[in-house]
């Protein structure tokens, strides 16, 4: 029985944030995206930093603290502490803001993934942390927590949707 309730467990995580395989491939986008290496505005600064601080917080299904965080979790928390409220998923989060451009992609931006193969929706987000020599993003994993992943990794590569922009000036 308890090897059971393991399993379930293990299934559920599984198709929650992070793993699987489909969707658009990022490299075939990519040719020549836009560097950023200056953050334009504070807002957007606080919020990346702020993500920074939960960097190896344990994953946590529905977790919003240092005690446990899943993807949308953290991007919600994030842009939470700058009084900018989003919905609590990810696959929400995919509606809000504009579509951005790869090749257009900024530090703060949001990018979506679709992780499980036997459903066609977003179901995981990372925030952009970096431009300037690779797009980098910071995600809640299910097997390694928050971590900051690269978009040229084959499995995010692979699993690649979009970008949104919540905040443009």
């Amino acid at each position: 029985m308890k090897n059971l309730i393991y399993l379930f467990v293990f299934t559920f995580l599984m198709y929650s944030c992070g793993s699987s395989k489909k969707s658009t491939s990022y490299s075939s986008k990519r040719s020549s995206y836009k560097k950023t290496e200056v953050v334009k505005n504070k807002k957007i600064e606080s919020i990346v930093d702020y993500a920074k601080t939960f960097e190896g917080t344990k994953y946590k299904y529905g977790g919003t603290t240092n005690k446990g965080m899943d993807c949308s979790g953290l991007v919600y928390t994030s842009f939470k502490k700058e009084e900018i409220v989003l919905p609590r998923t990810s696959r929400a989060m995919s509606t809000q803001g504009k579509t951005i451009p790869l090749k257009n992609i900024e530090i703060g931006d949001l990018v979506f993934f679709k992780t499980n193969k036997n459903r066609n929706v977003v179901n995981h987000v990372g925030l952009v942390v970096e431009t300037d020599n690779e797009i980098r993003f910071i995600h809640a994993s299910t097997s390694r927590g928050v971590i900051v992943s690269s978009l040229e990794e084959k499995y995010w590569n692979n699993c690649f949707v979009g970008v949104r922009r919540i905040l443009w000036f």
